[in-house]
């Protein structure tokens, strides 16, 4: 068994999944503030990804413990190369997860709306520089011959990049509006389903723009046209579903649109996992960046034991909360007051 190529199938799947399911994550966090008009509104809002949004991290997580166990050399020149954004991708993130946790707390207007702006924050951050930085993968970087990326901070802002920043976020926009209108019932629901109709068709130019311009200047394989049809095709369903109002669809088929996108980076950037811009022969490839044969046999058996054990938990998760939110089930604030300082008496 190749177990080199079959590892970086698998975190390419592992990547899949957690833009799949963080996607429509990040989407209802970008969404909650514009489709809310109450507090009530932004709570039900939150609730749709309550008991899922930390679980659908745990794909980054294992996506990225596998990188650094699979393949060493890719780790550790992507992360260095790529530090300021992985930095504010981490810090987003982080931000993101405490608000979650702490808006509800206190039982006051001004904390809430703080939170709500780092959830709002903590979700556009990340959409973007994903898209900009596995576009900055699929363009290649410059690589010495010590495997050191060497292009610098604004090398990464180009426009190829900037274009796969603004495609993942109109795609998880578009995914995560679907999401709600999927998940809510009522008022909520309209409003959600009416914006992803009107999402869906810049998602649709935009996406297309960015797979076609990868596709003819980056790509080596004939083979990639197939995820880039298949991604376009999806992308043009949902904007018959969203308009028929079929939230069912329209989430499968935006799902199957992300799934493709992943598909079509991972296969382009085969058989290298980060090519050089400057020099080919510094890329770093399937067979230069992986550790030894022993290490990833060790590591194939722990992944054939725990994925399926992982995977049956999270689709658990998913069936116990499968079931619409309305505004009227929304409970009263449980948080403590908040503490009037003008009323406490000096010492």
């Amino acid at each position: 068994m190749d177990l080199p190529l079959l590892w970086f199938l698998l975190i390419a799947v592992l990547w899949l999944g957690y833009l799949v399911l963080e996607g429509f994550d990040f989407g209802v966090g970008m969404l909650m503030r514009p489709l809310s008009r109450t507090d009530t509104d932004r709570r039900l809002v939150i609730n749709t990804i309550g008991p899922v949004w930390d679980g659908n991290e745990v794909w980054l997580l294992v996506a990225g413990g596998a990188t650094f166990a699979a393949f060493p050399e890719w780790y550790a020149t992507m992360f260095s190369g790529f530090y300021l954004p992985l930095l504010l991708i981490l810090a987003a993130l982080i931000i993101r997860g405490v608000a979650f946790e702490y808006r509800g707390k206190i039982d006051d207007d001004t904390w809430r709306a703080r939170w709500d702006w780092a959830i709002t924050i903590g979700s556009w951050v990340p959409s973007v520089l994903w898209g900009v930085a596995f576009a900055n993968l699929v363009r290649g970087v410059r690589i010495d011959a010590d495997h050191q990326m060497v292009s610098g901070f604004f090398e990464l802002l180009n426009p190829f990049a900037l274009l796969g920043g603004a495609t993942t976020t109109l795609l998880f926009l578009t995914h995560g509006a679907i999401f709600i209108s999927l998940k809510t019932d009522g008022e909520m629901r309209e409003r959600a389903g009416r914006l992803a109709a009107v999402l869906s068709v810049p998602t649709v130019v935009v996406a297309g723009v960015f797979a076609l311009w990868a596709q003819t200047a980056y790509s080596a394989h004939v083979w990639t046209w197939a995820p880039v049809l298949v991604a376009a095709g999806a992308l043009v369903g949902v904007v018959l579903m969203t308009r028929a109002r079929r939230e069912g669809w329209a989430f499968t088929l935006s799902a199957l649109a992300i799934a493709a996108v992943v598909v079509f980076i991972f296969g382009t950037l085969f058989p290298n996992v980060m090519p050089a811009s400057n020099d080919p022969a510094n890329s770093l490839t399937i067979a230069n960046a992986s550790s030894t044969d022993y290490t990833l046999t060790v590591m194939t058996w722990v992944a054939a034991f725990m994925t399926p054990l992982v995977l049956a938990y999270q689709g658990w998760t998913y069936w116990v909360f499968r079931k619409r939110l309305t505004a009227a089930a929304i409970p009263a604030h449980i948080g403590l007051p908040l503490r009037d300082e003008s009323t406490t008496s000096a010492p």
